[in-house]
């Protein structure tokens, strides 16, 4: 079985661009796939190989870049869902479009504690990933917007929320990363209560049982699976159209406008 490793880390990384080489060829050696960037503002990586070789790659990583521990989050793949080994140079390992201090992010709220924490009406709660992400799957309650890309989330906030109006704002995402950016940027337009949801969906999927679960639909991931669902299973029904790239449901594939291999619903609208 394959071990799929999710992981960031914000950090002072201002030697970055030596660790390229180095880090891509422990990847190969290991034989690990999947896609690591390295920015002068931390690491963000998912990774995919056997047990042993994520272990040890992830203890290279700890002992040589970060100098410390960062969690990650785990999920099964009965097939390697990443085709090649790849180590990126970035500015930023996840652009906000907009010039963003770290030093202080929204509060984070455990898995376990998510529930309750959005049960409170007066909690704004935002969906910080893109549209075609959302299609699959949400929490019940959450503001899509609706946006194509990560650096749409500020102008959907100056032109929708007002801090004097909006006071508790709740943010998630896939993994955690985008949300402790967004959320350090909410708390730099003046929004007072910021909470991010600790370790994203992955880490709720992960941890909360079906009985307990507020989450509808499946998780969109950037690989191969597609989507993943309650205990960060592969999803059996989610697939990508061959067009265009869209996710899509067993729902899409039965409308009148799929075609298999030409084109999709999401196509025709584009």
């Amino acid at each position: 079985m394959i071990i799929v490793a999710a992981f960031y880390h914000f950090f002072d990384f201002t030697d970055y661009e030596a660790f390229r080489l180095p880090l891509l060829d422990e990847m190969k050696r290991l034989q690990i796939k999947g896609s690591l960037l390295l920015a002068a503002e931390g690491i963000n990586g998912t990774l995919s190989g056997d047990r042993a070789s994520i272990d040890q790659y992830l203890g290279h990583l700890k002992q040589h870049v970060t100098k410390g521990e960062f969690e990650h989050k785990e999920s099964l793949c009965d097939r390697q869902p990443f085709q090649r080994a790849k180590v990126r140079l970035k500015k930023e390992i996840i652009s906000l479009g907009q010039p963003t201090s770290l030093a202080k992010t929204g509060h984070f709220v455990e898995p376990e504690d998510w529930n309750a924490f959005i049960a409170n009406p007066e909690t704004v709660m935002i969906d910080a990933r893109n549209a075609y992400e959302v299609h699959l799957g949400s929490f019940e309650r959450a503001i899509d917007p609706k946006t194509k890309s990560f650096k749409e989330l500020p102008d959907f906030v100056q032109k929708t929320l007002d801090p004097a109006q909006h006071k508790s704002i709740a943010v998630f995402c896939t993994g955690g990363i985008r949300c402790e950016k967004f959320s350090a940027w909410l708390l730099e337009q003046g929004f007072e209560d910021v909470y991010q949801l600790k370790g994203g969906i992955l880490k709720y999927l992960e941890r909360i049982p079906e009985a307990e679960s507020k989450w509808q639909g499946e998780c969109y991931v950037f690989d191969e699976r597609v989507a993943v669902g309650l205990g960060v299973t592969p999803s059996a029904t989610a697939s990508m159209c061959q067009a265009c790239g869209h996710a899509l449901t067993e729902a899409d594939r039965q409308h009148s406008e799929f075609v298999p291999m030409v084109q999709c619903p999401f196509c025709v609208e584009a």
